[in-house]
């Protein structure tokens, strides 16, 4: 069976949930010039950063 490519904007939030994880700043962000990728990626940051201040993660 083949495997199929994860969808890209899935990617780019995983990526920026991550780096939110990881206490990395929002201007980490590699997507600085594509504005579909970014606000893919500065959502996942947001979620994680949501994540850690609730207590979920330390």
């Amino acid at each position: 069976m083949k495997r199929q490519k994860r969808d890209r904007f899935e990617r780019a939030h995983t990526q920026g949930y991550k780096a939110g994880l990881h206490g990395r700043s929002k201007e980490y962000c590699p997507y600085q010039t594509q504005d579909d990728f970014r606000s893919q990626w500065l959502g996942g940051w947001r979620d994680a950063m949501e994540a850690r201040n609730t207590g979920l993660f330390r």
